[in-house]
């Protein structure tokens, strides 16, 4: 009977310090946060009003969604580039890389996988992985206002160089992101991007 109790003691004993040990062992997940880019100036090419021509060339500004930074230029290690209200991403025509990225319906932050029915692309001679024009991509324009405004319930998406996921909400076209009521399309310092994202630094869909 002594054995017997002595053995379960020890089973006892064995079986506290296993669960102790796997409490240990278990880290608990983070949660991703987003992150804030503010005023990223990035003007578009100066047109001549009257006859329509470009008369300065101004350049894409590259982002890196990986390292939370602009890079200074095309043959680096960038992700995304804005010029206007064009957003490009490093491939196909746009650059040497393997970036992808769409634009979704959806809520931001409710948003907590890449959508399977998502097709992240390329730049290509059709179009680009962003599309251009009002109501197609990320933006409304006003053509009475002049106003560009993002579009709620936009998400864009992209699979960075690196090969992992994000998801980005543009906040404001307009320099330290006015509220919209407050902007002139005539006045207002445009070409400032304000945007959020998350980045799934693990290789997943899931953020």
């Amino acid at each position: 009977m002594k054995k017997m109790n002595a053995l379960l003691s020890s089973l006892l004993i064995l079986a506290s310090f296993t669960n102790c040990n796997s409490g240990e062992e278990t880290q608990p997940e983070v949660p991703l946060e987003a992150v804030l880019v503010e005023n990223i100036h990035a003007p578009n090419d100066v047109i001549d009003r009257t006859t329509g021509q470009v008369t300065e060339v101004r350049p894409f500004r590259y982002f890196s969604l990986e390292g939370n930074k602009l890079v200074e230029s095309q043959g680096g290690d960038w992700d995304i580039g804005f010029k206007g209200i064009t957003i490009i991403v490093n491939s196909g025509i746009s650059g040497s890389g393997s970036a992808r990225g769409t634009v979704v319906s959806g809520v931001f932050d409710e948003m907590d996988a890449v959508p399977a029915t998502a097709n992240l692309i390329s730049d290509g001679p059709n179009g680009l992985a962003i599309p251009t024009g009002s109501g197609n991509g990320w933006y409304n324009y006003n053509f009475t206002s002049h106003v560009v405004s993002p579009i709620p319930g936009r998400v864009l998406l992209f699979k960075t160089n690196a090969g992992n996921y994000a998801k980005v909400e543009i906040l404001s076209y307009y320099q330290n992101n006015p509220p919209l009521a407050d902007v002139s399309g005539f006045s207002t310092p445009s070409a400032y991007y304000t945007f959020r994202y998350i980045l799934q630094p693990n290789g997943s869909k899931e953020f």
